[in-house]
């Protein structure tokens, strides 16, 4: 016998230890783990909900991939696996990621003006397209919601005198700082980038790009991302995906910006999504801005907003209690929909009970 046949079945295990599980039309699915961590995981999430007073932690779903296999799902109130949920500023690194597949395409660069591609910042000459995705473009802008309406730049902006055309009225403000030179968290900077990106990509692409460049290579059928009146997508807020499909954003993210045999973005752009902007101040938010995305790890390594999560865990944040959480060094991803009005949710609290559940212990 030919010593060839010897090596097959040594192929075959070979194949079989780095052979991957991608989503088709539907995610493969794994063993749902079950014991007193699961337990633990649910009582957090999804406590009695209350639909009169909407006070407490309330979860609309919670799904987990784990090693690109679907292993847990559970939805609540009126959403289900159909249900393509509001996202709000989850579409921030949605918008992120399309520009991801625009930057394959060597159409900008990160250090050119942002004015290049949105000429209404003009005014704004050293504002680079890097500014924006550090929420540093310097612009004097309040991120204040209902909590205190009348002096929030982003209600203004959403729904009333600029929601018509929301780059153009978030390109009138004045500035505080020099861009790139402090963190201000801003839906304005999000929409600035959507109008960059007409441009980048060229009007007769842009209505349908996120679908073309993003959610049609990954399977997506059903994502929505309203328009204000000018044709820009709100970048900052207003992007619908159910949460499987949320969670293959999340899995061509944990594997560096891979969709099966395609690399669909380049990986020095996830690595610029991952790198924590260097003029972050530790208690400026809830987590450490990157590129658009949310890090549990800054320049100084002391900072740690996720304490019982790994270092290398990322995340997409949307108000009201919407997360995409991406732990690499765990294959997880975690997506989770929520309508929570009262700040009682803590990511850290979730991570960790996700981690024991999951992961089998909390990783350094």
């Amino acid at each position: 016998m030919s010593k060839g046949w010897f090596l097959i079945p040594f192929l075959l295990l070979t194949l079989g230890v780095h052979a991957e599980d991608w989503p088709g039309e539907q995610w493969p699915t794994g063993p749902r783990p079950s014991g007193p961590a699961i337990e633990a995981l649910e009582q957090y999430a999804f406590p009695p909900r209350d639909e009169v007073s909407r006070e407490g932690i309330r979860t609309d779903a919670l799904l987990v991939i784990q090693n690109g296999r679907l292993v847990y799902e559970r939805y609540a109130g009126p959403t289900t696996a159909d249900t393509s949920h509001l996202t709000w500023s989850i579409s921030k690194s949605l918008m992120a990621t399309v520009f991801g597949v625009a930057y394959g395409e060597k159409l900008f660069g990160l250090q050119e003006p942002a004015a290049k591609y949105y000429p209404a910042l003009s005014k704004h000459p050293d504002m680079t397209l890097a500014d924006l995705f550090h929420w540093a473009s310097g612009l004097d802008w309040q991120e204040d919601y209902e909590y205190a309406p009348l002096n929030s730049s982003v209600v203004a902006m959403l729904y009333t005198r600029g929601r018509r055309d929301m780059a153009a009225f978030t390109a009138q403000h004045e500035s505080f700082s020099p861009p790139g030179q402090a963190f201000r968290y801003s839906s304005g900077d999000s929409n600035l980038l959507a109008a960059a990106l007409k441009n980048i990509v060229g009007p007769a692409r842009y209505p349908d790009y996120p679908w073309t460049a993003l959610f049609e290579p990954l399977g997506i059928r059903h994502a929505v991302w309203e328009t204000d009146a000018s044709g820009t997508f709100v970048g900052s807020s207003y992007a619908y995906l159910t949460a499987r499909d949320l969670a293959r954003v999340g899995l061509l993210m944990q594997r560096d910006g891979r969709w099966g045999e395609r690399q669909l973005i380049p990986k020095d752009w996830i690595a610029f999504n991952r790198e924590p902007f260097a003029r972050f101040q530790a208690g400026q938010d809830e987590a450490v801005p990157g590129g658009h995305w949310w890090l549990n790890r800054a320049a100084d390594p002391t900072i740690r907003p996720w304490p019982d999560a790994p270092s290398d865990t990322f995340a997409a944040l949307g108000h009201w209690g919407q997360v995409l959480y991406i732990i690499p060094s765990a294959n997880l991803v975690i997506v989770r929909y929520g309508d929570d009005r009262d700040g009682r949710y803590r990511h850290n609290e979730l991570l960790k009970r996700a981690m024991a559940a999951f992961a089998g212990a909390v990783q350094p």
